[in-house]
């Protein structure tokens, strides 16, 4: 069961929300962790943590979801009870709304916990405590599937976006800690993929600088970007795919040109972790 606490574990968020905000981070967890809501013995339980004023993320992650896994249940959980009493209304079939924080009050063990924007505004230092206390929350799998830059049982998703769901960076990560990091974007507005750092989340923001490898990596896409502009010509999408194939030379890049071509690129957690 749930671990019970007096009050809700963590501080309310600023609460901003927009239709379809999430939508980059939504397409990439149905993609990629369909195979394992659809391989649970259960219906899959998935969880939309801070999920803001208004609650049409859990909404639209739910829907989602169930294009992977009609069977999967979905909790909205807010830390602001009149964020929860707002929402009870679009409670249906398989979406609930709940009082709570980082505890994740919900019964069992869970597949998928999505916190989008939450950590924002806690400290770097906040961050390890928090994913350890989410992780715990998560289903167990099965160990040798979790090699590098790949998931074991239940995911967390933590990371930030844009106001409009234009430019996405995400950790995700399962029982045994982070397993990779995921820029994503709408490559019609991207001048270069550096524009992604002011969306890194709150464990890599602070570590753009020189010596760290998260700014090495940007520094080199920039580089990638730079050097295939002559595919611009054909379009952003190629330039971009392009530009990947380069980088994947020196990073450990763990999807391929299905994935790319929808504007995104996932690489190793352990190439891009802070040092230090």
């Amino acid at each position: 069961m749930a671990p019970r606490t007096t009050r809700p574990v963590g501080t309310p968020t600023r609460g901003t929300t927009n239709p379809n905000r999430l939508r980059r981070m939504d397409r990439w967890i149905a993609a990629v962790h369909g195979p394992a809501l659809r391989r649970s013995p259960e219906p899959p339980v998935a969880v939309d943590l801070g999920y803001g004023a208004a609650p049409w993320t859990a909404v639209e992650l739910l829907a989602r979801l169930r294009t992977a896994d009609p069977r999967t249940r979905l909790y909205g959980i807010e830390i602001e009870p009149a964020r929860v009493e707002a929402a009870k209304p679009y409670e249906h079939e398989g979406l609930s709304f709940l009082h709570g924080g980082f505890e994740v009050p919900v019964p069992g063990q869970v597949s998928l916990i999505r916190a989008a924007n939450v950590l924002r505004q806690y400290d770097e230092e906040q961050v390890a405590a928090v994913w350890q206390r989410l992780c715990g929350r998560l289903a167990p799998g099965d160990p040798a599937g979790a090699g590098p830059g790949r998931y074991g049982g239940g995911l967390l998703v933590e990371g930030t976006c844009d106001e409009i769901g234009r430019r996405h960076v995400w950790v995700a990560l399962d029982r045994g800690g982070p397993r990779t990091v995921t820029f994503a974007t709408r490559l019609g507005s991207l001048d270069r993929p550096s524009d992604l750092a002011e969306r890194l989340p709150k464990a890599l923001i602070h570590r753009n600088v020189p010596g760290e490898p998260v700014h090495a990596f940007l520094r080199d896409f920039d580089r990638a970007w730079a050097a295939a502009a002559p595919y611009a010509s054909l379009g952003a999408r190629q330039r971009w795919i392009r530009a990947v194939r380069d980088l994947a030379a020196d990073w450990p890049l763990t999807d391929g040109p299905r994935r790319w071509r929808q504007g995104e690129v996932t690489v190793r957690w352990e190439a891009l972790a802070p040092r230090g």
